[in-house]
């Protein structure tokens, strides 16, 4: 029940997240955004609410780590493979005009075609680097 009950709760959470966000103040959670207009200078007139919410995407899971520890693993890669595939995550990002939250949860919620085409590469490519790192290069 448990390996179900997670994952629902954690969708409807970044559901409910991207709703208030989007009615609320009447901005896309798309991660990648939020953190690119964050790190650009001199952008300090929205970067209140940004900062908000960069927070409350990192501190729930860090708790939940401290009162939870068996629910976050160790990685399954070495610190430089991490560091390559957070690289090309970014790179994959800006290619793309946006992210998985921003494209997969908000673009397809407003039914944007541009989305699901991202959308839908995302998880090809996603699907396809699995498979080629886990049965191509391990041989």
């Amino acid at each position: 029940m448990d390996t179900l009950f997670a994952p629902l709760l954690g969708g409807i959470l970044v559901g409910l997240a991207a709703s208030v966000l989007l009615l609320g103040i009447g901005r896309i959670a798309g991660v990648s955004g939020v953190v690119g207009e964050l790190l650009r200078p001199g952008r300090d007139a929205d970067s209140g609410w940004r900062m908000a919410f960069l927070v409350g995407l990192v501190l729930p899971g860090l708790v939940g780590a401290a009162l939870w520890p068996s629910a976050v693993g160790a990685p399954d890669a070495s610190p430089a493979t991490l560091v390559a595939a957070g690289l090309l995550v970014g790179f994959g990002t800006r290619l793309a005009n946006g992210c998985t939250s921003g494209h997969g949860v908000c673009g397809i919620g407003r039914g944007s075609p541009r989305s699901l085409v991202a959308t839908v590469t995302f998880i090809f490519v996603g699907g396809l680097t699995v498979l080629v790192v886990r049965h191509g290069l391990a041989r």
